[in-house]
């Protein structure tokens, strides 16, 4: 397994929390969306995060790594090029598929668990892994359907993933809750399931219901639940990094840092 440095606690940075990040107690490093952001013209305040010696990491989410269609290799060139200019140690996407048949879906679509879906991604995995020059990090997505007749559990498809390809894993525990409402998934048995020596860090977020349904929106503070299954996953490893997502109705910085620490707090317990 390659190995990565310890990360810490942090945020995931948007435009609308440029100032904020810097000035921000508790925060030891940064996430950015890749596809918002061009190589050559970095934001100055992620160039002095980085210059500092603040990791900053890419997270890309249009690769559409479980794709039936061809790979779109220009996609993952421009994640080469950001996490060279960005100097990141690791790079990252999503265990899921956005396109196909011309039409882009705009939201990160589950796979079907079935053994032929398998063989696709880590064919486009390992396609990635050879153009990125880094160690490739693919993240567990929030669902609000499984498709009928999985051939193996989440689990089982993340770990075969993580042996076929040698890529880590990203767990986001705000999706394990997300799943475990709408789809009635066990997350505690994903997390005794999955090879968490194969972890590159976790994703923490908050969520609201809407008509029965809860949405994993970025937008509400970090409920309670999830900040349970994040010391679920606490008492079986120590993370390398845990990251704050925050996508929407940005809070004051005095909320924010409030999470960081309660988050802090479960993690170093």
């Amino acid at each position: 397994m390659a190995e990565l440095p310890r990360f810490g606690v942090g945020i995931g940075w948007r435009p609308e929390l440029d100032l904020s990040v810097p000035r921000l107690p508790g925060v030891d490093w940064v996430e950015v969306i890749a596809e918002n952001l061009q190589p050559g013209a970095l934001p100055a305040t992620l160039t002095a995060l980085r210059d500092r010696g603040m990791p900053v990491l890419p997270h890309a989410v249009s690769l559409s790594l479980g794709g039936a269609e061809e790979l779109d290799t220009r996609r993952v060139e421009h994640l080469a090029e950001l996490t060279a200019a960005l100097g990141a140690p690791v790079a990252s996407d999503h265990v899921c598929f956005v396109r196909a048949g011309g039409l882009d879906a705009g939201h990160l679509i589950p796979l079907p668990r079935t053994r032929e879906a398998l063989d696709v991604l880590v064919d486009n995995v390992k396609l990635a892994q050879s153009i990125l020059g880094v160690p490739f990090a693919l993240e567990n997505i929030a669902a609000l359907l499984e498709w009928p007749d999985p051939e193996l559990s989440e689990a089982r498809f993340l770990t075969e993933l993580t042996d076929r390809t040698g890529c880590l894993l990203i767990v986001d525990v705000a999706n394990l809750y997300a799943n475990a409402r709408n789809l009635g998934s066990d997350p505690v048995s994903f997390l005794d399931e999955i090879p968490l020596d194969r972890l590159a860090y976790v994703h923490v977020a908050g969520g609201e219901e809407h008509h029965g349904v809860y949405h994993d929106t970025h937008a509400e503070a970090v409920p309670p639940q999830v900040l349970d299954l994040l010391g679920e996953l606490r008492s079986r490893v120590d993370p390398p990094g845990v990251l704050l997502e925050r996508d929407d109705a940005y809070p004051t910085d005095a909320e924010l840092a409030a999470e960081l620490a309660a988050i802090r707090a479960v993690v170093e317990a």
